[in-house]
């Protein structure tokens, strides 16, 4: 399998240097492949949704990175001025603007070519309907609003429409239906293997992971039809954290996207991000007043004990010169960083379970093995063990029993699961719930709170501009799902 990372690096240079007349014709040379193969295709993809999350080969920061800054998860260590637009929520239409166009342009273009397919590759039509869907929620969780019926449609329409955020959500579900049902009923010839970067080819595991997509669109759209069908789909949830590995190796351009960005360097140095990386004093006093060994394993401890930096500080001569260098601060922890060779994580097994338990907490069922479970998969992550012993203390948002607000104490776990890992999520949530509460803002707002979505991009406005809707207000104009 660490072959396919090479191959995947050479269909991406040989699509970006060929005509785009026909999705699958690549290539006019006769002494070489005229057709790209779905088993080509498939693992770029797939490559290209962990870069979105983790961060792309070349070092840009994305959505998980974005989601630990705006949750007041990540800070800064003293000689660094790496985040200055996100300490000052300085949301523009260039803000993270790779998160629109790479989703677009990368991962749903190479998808849309899998669900063109003909029936004998009806479960590579299935994987990429699901990651669209997978693709798509992402888009109207930080946008709004976002082209989805006339999108990647090429050159027929240049200039899609935006369709309604709330219209593309209730698709989205009937899209996922559709996939499963599409596995279920195939008789395709042609079956996914180790190009499945993924899974593998286990479509029971792609059915798991459609139901579960369901059930986040269920729970953060309250669509309780949704819900009810997730529920009911036999195969259940996803059983371990969903991880994309083309064969990470230690070697140039081929490094874990997150480790490349945050750990090391092919030739072991210790990169200038993770030195500037720290976590801030909230999280650090919070992870310590609930006395959660996680910590250890989140953020790396100095020889002088765990220290938090606030965010967005700009006086590092305070209270002692030299306190908060890279040396005595609390880098990204072992638990995240665990090797050049690690799978970039899309989607934490955490994050269903906490995602089960609100849906049956609203539904009025007891949610408590949902929610402690949601805990254990976080432990298991992270490398830790004590998971029982963690929440049989009697903290309200640790305990199950000792919490009076169930929503918050779910919430909160979600939080510092996706820590680290998938941190948008925690973000989206904060949208729609306020949860985890009393979160700090960054030093350096000029708000009273975070902001609640992205501006489109200036090349949107540039290329499509007669379409992007009235630039909305980042901090005020809210999702639909959190209104």
């Amino acid at each position: 399998m660490k072959n396919i990372i090479k191959y995947a690096n050479l269909l991406i240079v040989i699509m970006l240097l060929t005509s785009c007349e026909d999705f699958l014709d690549v290539n006019v040379d006769p002494n070489n492949p005229t057709v790209v193969t779905p088993e080509l295709v498939l693992p770029v993809a797939q490559k290209y949704t962990a870069n979105l999350i983790q961060g792309s080969d070349a070092g840009g920061r994305r959505a998980n990175t974005l989601g630990n800054m705006l949750m007041y998860n990540w800070s800064q260590a003293d000689g660094f001025a790496w985040y200055p637009d996100e300490f000052k929520y300085n949301v523009t239409s260039s803000f993270y603007s790779a998160i629109f166009t790479t989703s677009y342009y990368e991962s749903l273009k190479q998808y849309q070519i899998l669900t063109e397919l003909d029936e004998s590759y009806d479960n590579y039509k299935a994987i990429g309907m699901i990651m669209k869907a997978y693709h798509f929620q992402l888009l109207v969780d930080f946008y709004g609003d976002v082209p989805y019926s006339e999108a990647l449609l090429r050159k027929d329409n240049a200039t899609p429409v935006y369709d309604d955020a709330a219209t593309i959500y209730s698709d989205l579900i009937v899209q996922l239906t559709a996939a499963i049902d599409l596995i279920n009923s195939t008789e395709a010839t042609v079956i996914p293997g180790d190009d499945d970067i993924m899974f593998g080819g286990d479509m029971d595991e792609w059915i798991r992971f459609a139901n579960t997509l369901k059930l986040r669109i269920g729970v953060r759209s309250s669509n309780t039809t949704a819900i009810t069908e997730a529920f009911a789909q036999s195969k259940g949830f996803i059983t371990s954290d969903v991880l994309v590995n083309p064969g990470y190796s230690l070697d140039a351009g081929k490094q874990n996207p997150f480790w490349n960005l945050y750990g090391e360097d092919e030739s072991g140095t210790v990169t200038l991000t993770s030195k500037a990386t720290c976590a801030t004093d909230y999280i650090i006093s919070y992870l310590q007043n609930t006395a959660d060994p996680r910590i250890d394993y989140l953020y790396e401890k100095p020889s002088t004990g765990h220290l938090g930096v606030v965010q967005g500080l700009l006086d590092y001569d305070t209270p002692v010169v030299d306190a908060y260098i890279p040396e005595n601060v609390s880098n990204l922890g072992p638990g995240l960083l665990k090797s050049e060779s690690m799978g970039a994580c899309i989607f934490t097994l955490a994050e269903s379970y906490f995602n089960q338990a609100e849906a049956i907490l609203n539904q009025g069922g007891d949610a408590q093995s949902y929610y402690e479970s949601g805990i254990e998969a976080s432990f298991d992550y992270l490398g830790v063990s004590g998971a029982s012993g963690y929440y049989a203390q009697p903290v309200a948002n640790v305990s199950w029993s000792k919490s009076s607000n169930k929503l918050e104490a779910i919430i909160t776990q979600k939080w510092i699961a996706t820590n680290g890992l998938t941190a948008e999520q925690s973000w989206f949530d904060y949208n729609r719930t306020g949860y985890p509460s009393n979160l700090p803002i960054s030093s350096q707002a000029s708000t009273t709170d975070r902001p609640v979505r992205l501006y489109y991009p200036a090349s949107e406005l540039s290329s499509n501009g007669a379409n992007v809707p009235t630039q909305p207000n980042a901090f005020t104009a809210k999702i639909f799902w959190a209104n």
